[in-house]
């Protein structure tokens, strides 16, 4: 998996990416989190919501589940939908900002 993305906003504990992936391009919310669905509203803006595609999420626990994690999430994803990761640590958020194709990315704090 060779992904290409630019970083689009720079939020409080994380990014927003534009990824491509082979012919899929998506939005991605790549944030420093505990694994809390309710948490998604805070950094993925009401609009994204209201856009056709859906929002997936995913959980990234531990820094090598993150090349199987976006793996899973994009393997079931459309055009126009969206992904976004919520690392618990940020051994887990550099590892997943790789993956996306953001390899000298920070930390966030």
């Amino acid at each position: 998996m060779n992904a290409l993305s630019h970083i689009i906003e720079v939020l409080e504990h994380g990014l927003v990416l534009d990824v491509t992936i082979e012919e899929l391009q998506f939005r991605a919310y790549v944030v420093v989190s505990e694994p809390d669905i309710d948490r998604v509203a805070d950094f993925v803006p009401k609009e994204q919501f209201e856009q056709d595609g859906d929002v997936h999420v995913a959980a990234i626990y531990e820094e090598q589940d993150a090349r199987e994690q976006v793996q899973d999430i994009t393997f079931n994803m459309n055009p126009g939908d969206a992904a976004v990761f919520l690392c618990v640590n940020p051994a887990a958020y550099l590892a997943a900002l790789e993956e996306l194709g953001q390899a000298a990315a920070e930390p966030a704090d």
